[in-house]
Parts: C-alpha cells; structure tokens; sequence
C-alpha cells in the first residue's frame, strides 16, 4: 500500500512543534469576559443563604450567577450517545453541593484581577451535612449523595437514587459455584485501584460568543463536539440549533475531555450576557474538580485444574462514580467483559457490579475505562494461580488464552475474528529474555531483578452504538476535502484517515485536505473515545471514498462519451478501455462546475454491530532494592495486535505513551482525601507522574492481524496499551520479593515494610 501502513508524518506537525497559534486561548475573541468558579469547601452541604452585593460592586465585575439563577432541568455532563446511561443528576448549579470543589457560583468579568477579587468577596453560608466517603458503605446507606425528586435515569441500568446506586448488573453462564468446587484449585483476590488523573498539560478550556445570527458558538477544547452541544441545550434549555460546536488543536484528553467538564459555564454566561467569555481551569481546579478513572475495588476468583486448565472465572466489581455519575452505568462494564474474555473455553463465568455515590469528586471517562482496573485484577490473579500450581505465567496463558475464530461468551458472544495474541505473547517472551529471566536473580548487595508479564483486550468502538461519518468531495483544482466529525486530540486521527482517503482514491496525501469537528459542517461523529476513531471513522471514509469514486468515474465516463462500465478511474484520470481516450481528474473537477446535475460530494455514515478487540502483552524487568525497597524499571516490552496499523509510527507512540501513563497509575499515582472528603493531591508537586526518566527503556512491537471489517484491515490501538503495566509490574514483584500487592500504587515503603512483615 502506498500510504496505509506507512510511517508518513502528522499533518499538523510542524504548526504544533513551530509554536503556532492553534489552541484554545490562542484563537478565542481578545473581549472574552472572564469566567470562574466559586467552589464548595465542603463534601455535603446544602447552600442557606448566598450575599453577592458587595462582589457585584467590584469595577469590572459583569455578572455573578448562583443556584436561583439557572435551570432547574437536570442533565448529565457524561459525552455519550443519547439516550446516555449516565443518569441525569446534575444542575448548572446546585443548592445542594456534593464534593470538595462543586461549583458555587459562576462570576464573570472584564479582567481575572477582578473576578478573583469578587470571588473573595461573595458570603455563603453552608448547612454542613455528613457526607459518605467510603464507597465501601455508599450503597444503601442511611445518607443520600441524590435526594432529589427530579434525579432520572433514561437506561435500564439498574440505578437507583434511593439506594445510592448508579448503576448496578449481574450476568453469568455456566453454573460457577459447581464448576469451582470441582478444580482442583481455586485462587482469589481483591484488588483496590484509585481514582487516578488524566493530568493532560492542557487543562480544561472553553470559549463562547453569540454570532452574527444570535446562535450560540462554543469553541472548545474537547472530544465530543456533537455530545457537546446536546449537553449545553439540556443544561440552558435552549435548542441544539441555536448553538454551534468547535473544536481547535487539544493538548491532551485521554478521556478527560469526554465529559462536558468547564462548557456549560462560559455558555451560560454569554447566553445570558451576550458578550464573549472564556473558562481556563487551573491545574488546581483540573485535579480537585474534573472527571478522574473511576475508583474500584475488585474481587476474582478463578479456578483451574492442576495441569492448568481454567475452568471458571468470577468477578465482582464496586466502583466509585463519586458525586455524580457521569459513565459510571458503562466504565464498570468493562471490568469483567474485557478481562474474563482473555481466557478460552471456560465453562462458567460470573460478573456482577455495584456503582455507587460517594461525596467525593465525580468520576468519568480515562484511556482503559474500566478495563484497566479489570485486568489488573484478573490478570494478577492468572498470575498468582500460576505461582500456586508451580507453573511458568507465560506457559499457563498459552494453554489458556484466546485464540482466532474463538467464540467470547463473556464478551457479548463476540467472535475473535483478528487475533494474534499468541504471536504477540511469543514474541515479548523473546525480546525481554524471558526464560532466562523468570523468576528472578539475586544481583547481589540486596537488589533482585525479576520478570513480570500481563495481557490484555479492548475493543474498538462501542458496538450497534458509535456513528462514524465522513465527508468527501472533489474540488475544482482536483483536490479533495475529507470532512470528519472525529476530534484528533494528538492522536493523528486527521492523518490517519487523510492516508486512508488517499489509499482509497489513489492521490497524493498532500491532495487530501481534513476539516474536521465542527458541529456545522462536519458530518455527525459520536466521538473520539471508545478506541472508534479508526476502525468506526475509517470504515466510514472507505465508503465515502468509494461512492466518489463512482461519481467521478461516472462523470469521466459522461465527458468521454463512453458507458461507465467501460470506464475506469485512476486516481489521475479516467480512461475509456474501448477507444483508450481519457480525461484527467483536474479536467473533470472544473468541468463538474457548470450544467452540472450530479455534485462530486459524498456523505457516509458507518456503524458495526461488533467490536474487534485488539490484544496486547506487556513484560517488564525490574530491580529492587530489597532494603530500601526501591524499584527500578530496566525495560518494557509491548507488543501489540491492531489490526493493520494505519501509520505504525503513530501507533508506537500511542503504544509508548499508553505504557507510560499506565506505569505512572501501577507505581507513581497515589490519590488521597482528607477525613473530610478534601482532595490533597491538588497540583503536580502532590499527584505524582512519571517522567520520561522514571518509566526505564520501553521498546515497542507492532505484531499485525487482519481485521476484515476493519478499514484496510484496522483495528484500535488507543486504550489497549495502558492495561498491562499494572499486573505486569506486581507480578515482577512479586517474583522478587514473594510479596503480591493488591492496591495501586507499588510503593517502596509497601515493599519494605512488606518485607519486613513477612521476615517476622
């Protein structure tokens, strides 16, 4: 192929390394007012009384909003396909606040000098409440985080307000209980993870003005152009078509920005006012206030034979959706669907969920959605089965994996139509020296080197939900314009879906110009989430490609006087294969614009009613310092199964940084509140993340399958890559130091005082 499948460079590389002015505060109105937050100090309260006279005095001050001032219509923030469910439960503004940092007021000025002056002006008193802060207790307990009469769900997601229950399921096949006391051993676990942070550089951001027809414009650092403004009508009850949604070059989403987190602020204030105005979250205000991974606790049982057969998996997932429940009814989904699918011919499976309300800070979308949690449960607890029966982990997942046509009971009875994961399992085992590694070895002076090895899937797209459209039209120099509804947010998805337009129509990449995101224009796109863009998105461009390849066949045909049959198009010209006569693309372009009845224009839509997993398996080296118990990553193999890659440079890097973020979660990433339900890890000197210097070597292989439903063979690599550096690294030590930690993060002081524990 001559662009698919190759390494070609992004196409906004060089405006982004040049420093161009592409971002949000770059490009929004110079007059934008000024919009910020006055936030709760308290986990449960409800609002008595609120002065904001003597703020409203402040020279320069435009307008102060609070819970009198705003609709009473709840909505959800979570950016899903409607009906979304995600229950509604949210007010722009709430009487009732719920966490540590729910919005209080919303103040609006000519300079920030100013509205930070009045935020310190406005008097609120509070009626402090209980809150619950353990998700351990939430469900029914006597304290409820959603009182309130008009709190709905659209989903039959087994949510229940009354019960501080967001979400609650339980499926199963196979009779579990009888098919465990039948092994011959059964290993179990319960496995904590926090809520940890995108922590993107560019935090939360958006800008709004009316235009010249009184339609509100939102420009917005965000994945979800389309949810955005469903999101932004439900909250001011006004209607979709008044307003208009945009998106600019995005400095980092990783879920984050799936949820409508800053938008309905500054729209609410030029709604109202009718002046431009912007919201730039701190670092503070995105770490205390914004949409982290949903915290869960999950508890594994997995029996197997002695020669290593697994016969049944169960698990059971509690999940903290905090005080709102933006995508708690659908990260949980994933714990068991994404995690007990690994594993083959298994005659019972059992996964049930509870999602419950806690006064902490909501919860949402972030790269793995669930399954990162799942996997690290299940896969540590394959691992610690292995350990149990005498057994290389490597040898135990070979008997047991999934393999290619395998039908996936617990995954929706999906088959494994792509698989190379045993290629991908083989060939990790060979780049990391594994034989000669596992389990460990004694380095001398206290440090033990050891080996660690994971697995994992995930999906590509959500399944008879997620829309992908595109747009392509030939115009008159005969250049094409490829318009898509997708949001690259660094990923490349504007490169890689140029390149499969380009494969498709035979041109050069140059010729494919991408407009994309933009609520007007481009076609409706449910989203960049869900790892969808490329095999969702791609499929829809491969259609639309192949009807304007028709198209311009037809008309050549018509030009040349010859039937369409009998035509053929190059990609430069069109030819007729009787008389040999042709003409060329830019001929039929500019001829295509007078008497003409047929535009050289196409729209296509595409859905799937499956979604391809892609597999990984990750295997790390480490030493530790068994006084200390400091670690130390000395190397990361990642091998990935994506389909065909559509730009294998871009995958590797997608595939490098995924590694990276989910080192950062296993051993750096240590979320802690307060016994009043204050967040403390409030900056980047709190929350830790790994730099480029703490992650060690990672190396990166990209070992194809062929996805048949896939564009050119695609599948997803976006979230995938983030699953395994968590059992990965507790099994490495685990290998060292005999010690499995069930709770994120890996510290050296649970390693050390772990050690010391078991010396006694």
């Amino acid at each position: 192929m001559q662009y698919v499948n190759q390494p070609v460079m992004k196409k906004d590389a060089m405006a982004l390394v040049t420093g161009q002015p592409v971002f949000m505060d770059d490009i929004a109105p110079a007059d934008c007012l000024i919009v910020k937050l006055l936030r709760s100090p308290h986990a449960n309260a409800i609002i008595e009384d609120i002065k904001t006279d003597a703020a409203m005095r402040v020279p320069g001050i435009e307008a102060i909003y609070t819970w009198k001032d705003v609709p009473q219509q709840r909505f959800t923030l979570a950016g899903q396909t409607y009906p979304e469910p995600s229950p509604y439960d949210r007010l722009i503004l709430d009487r009732h606040v719920r966490f540590v940092g729910d919005p209080v007021a919303i103040i609006a000025g000519a300079t920030e000098k100013a509205v930070d002056r009045a935020m310190k002006i406005i008097k609120v008193k509070y009626q402090v409440l209980e809150p619950v802060l353990d998700f351990h207790t939430a469900k029914d307990n006597a304290i409820l985080v959603h009182p309130e009469d008009n709190w709905k769900a659209l989903c039959p997601v087994g949510a229940d307000n009354k019960r501080n229950l967001c979400a609650a399921d339980f499926s199963e096949e196979g009779d579990l209980d009888q098919v465990l006391s039948d092994c011959d051993i059964v290993v179990e676990g319960t496995y904590h993870t926090k809520a940890n942070q995108q922590a993107m550089m560019e935090t939360f951001r958006t800008c709004c003005y009316l235009d010249t027809y009184g339609r509100l414009n939102i420009l917005s650092s965000t994945q979800i152009i389309f949810h955005v403004r469903r999101i932004v009508s439900n909250a001011l009850g006004i209607p979709k078509s008044k307003i208009r949604v945009s998106k600019p070059r995005i400095g980092g989403g990783f879920g984050a920005k799936q949820t409508a987190v800053c938008e309905i602020y500054p729209a609410f204030v030029t709604w109202m006012t009718k002046k431009p105005s912007k919201i730039i979250y701190t670092r503070e205000e995105s770490q205390i206030a914004s949409s982290p991974r949903h915290e869960m606790e999950v508890k594994v049982r997995i029996g197997a034979m002695n020669s290593g057969k697994i016969r049944a998996i169960d698990v059971y997932t509690l999940s903290n959706t905090g005080a709102y429940g933006e995508h708690g009814p659908t990260t949980v989904g994933l714990s068991g669907h994404k995690s007990i699918s690994l594993y083959r011919g298994l005659e019972a499976y059992r996964f049930a969920y509870d999602v419950v309300y806690t006064n902490e800070m909501s919860a949402g979308a972030y790269r793995g959605y669930g399954a990162t949690q799942g996997l690290f449960a299940v896969e540590t607890t394959v691992n610690k089965l292995a350990a149990r029966l005498h057994m290389d982990p490597v040898k135990l997942r070979e008997q047991n994996m999934v393999q290619e046509g395998d039908e996936m009971p617990s995954y929706y009875h999906e088959t494994a139509t792509s698989c190379a994961l045993d290629r991908c399992l083989a060939r990790a085992k060979e780049m990391i020296g594994w034989d000669e590694k596992f389990p460990c070895r004694d380095m001398g002076n206290g440090k033990v080197r050891s080996v660690g090895v994971a697995m994992s899937m995930q999906g590509s797209g959500i399944s008879g939900v997620d829309v992908g459209s595109a747009t392509i039209k030939l115009n008159d120099d005969g250049i094409y314009t490829l318009m898509i509804g997708a949001a690259d947010m660094g990923t490349g998805c504007d490169t890689t879906l140029a390149q499969v337009a380009a494969e498709c129509l035979d041109c050069s990449l140059d010729d494919v110009t991408v407009f994309s995101a933009d609520t007007d224009l481009s076609p409706y796109d449910s989203g960049s989430y869900a790892s969808s863009t490329a095999y969702i998105t791609g499929g829809a461009v491969v259609k639309a490609c192949g009807k304007l390849r028709e198209k311009i066949t037809q008309k050549g045909a018509e030009l040349l006087g010859c039937d369409a049959s009998d035509a053929e198009f190059t990609g430069k010209e069109v030819f007729c294969n009787s008389t040999g006569a042709s003409v060329s693309l830019t001929d039929i372009a500019t001829r295509s614009m007078a008497g003409n009845h047929e535009a050289l224009q196409v729209t296509e839509a595409n859905s799937s009613p499956t979604s391809p997993p892609p597999f990984m398996v990750g295997m790390v080296e480490v030493e530790i310092d068994k006084e200390t118990g400091a670690l130390d990553i000395l190397d990361y193999v990642g091998v990935v199964d994506c389909g065909t890659p559509l730009n294998p440079n871009l995958a590797r890097v997608q595939t490098e940084g995924g590694i990276a973020q989910g080192i950062g979660m296993a051993l750096y990433e240590d979320i802690q509140y307060t016994q009043k339900g204050q967040l403390m890890n409030n900056s980047l000197m709190q929350y830790k993340i790994p730099s480029r210097l703490d992650v060690g070597r990672i190396r990166v292989e990209l070992e194809s399958s062929y996805e048949k439903s896939g564009p050119f063979g695609a599948k997803s690599i976006g979230e995938v890559v983030i699953n395994t550096p968590s059992p990965a690294l507790v099994h490495a030590v685990a290998n060292a130091t005999g010690l499995w930690i069930d709770e994120l993060p890996i510290t050296a002081e649970k390693i050390a005082m772990g050690l010391l524990k078991h010396e006694d």
